[in-house]
């Protein structure tokens, strides 16, 4: 705790007043440019990750970045998209994966979260993510299965976000774009997938933009 304080000390006294009307600007309100939905893992940090500052991103941290189908959960998941997409106006949605995600990992060995009741039951929010790795990559093993898991989770909560009125009204009018990405603890690297492709690939080289159509016979995914 002590380094939480010192370093709060350090923001206050040093960064907040060099950058004070920077920080005048944000109290007048926010106008983020993008929803980012991602795990709560705390190796995950998305304004590093996109090198963002305070104001453009607003974010939807969750255990597994799981978003459940619309009228699913009781939880604040769909008033936070509702809020991003209708009140603020976000262009874009990301929703971010991670590899190694404990998460996932308890997905595919429930067993792991077995004396951690309330985890097990919000997991079942992604039961889809379960069935579709159980009846179709059972060639898979070890951290391939987990990574195959992981990209799959993702474009399963990119469906799943369709089914929330005030996203579905907007991709209607083309005026929200959805992008699904997984994040490399090991590398730092984001694959994104590319709808035109079928597949995840390097940001850089991805058309990141996707829709919630899937391809289970992906050669990436079932390597």
């Amino acid at each position: 705790m002590e380094h939480l304080l010192s370093g709060m000390h350090q923001f206050q006294s040093q960064v907040f007043q060099r950058e004070r009307d920077f920080f005048d600007k944000l109290v007048a309100g926010q106008s983020p440019s993008a929803l980012f939905v991602t795990c709560s893992d705390s190796r995950v940090d998305p304004n590093l990750i996109t090198q963002s500052g305070p104001g453009e991103l607003f974010v939807l941290r969750n255990a597994g970045n799981i978003v459940p189908a619309y009228g699913a959960s009781n939880g604040g998941e769909a008033a936070t998209i509702e809020y991003a997409v209708a009140a603020l106006s976000v262009r874009d949605i990301v929703i971010c994966g991670h590899s190694r995600c404990g998460a996932v990992q308890a997905l595919l060995q429930p067993e792991k979260a077995a004396a951690l009741p309330l985890v097990s039951r919000w997991l079942r929010h992604a039961e889809t993510t379960r069935r579709i790795i159980a009846e179709n990559y059972t060639h898979a093993t070890g951290d391939a299965l987990v990574e195959i898991a992981v990209q799959e989770h993702v474009l399963v909560q990119i469906e799943n976000i369709q089914t929330h009125p005030a996203v579905a009204v907007k991709l209607q009018r083309g005026e929200l774009t959805l992008h699904a990405w997984v994040y490399h603890l090991e590398t730092g690297e984001v694959l994104a997938y590319s709808h035109k492709d079928c597949r995840f690939e390097p940001l850089n080289a991805a058309n990141s933009a996707t829709t919630a159509r899937r391809v289970i016979d992906n050669p990436m995914l079932r390597k």
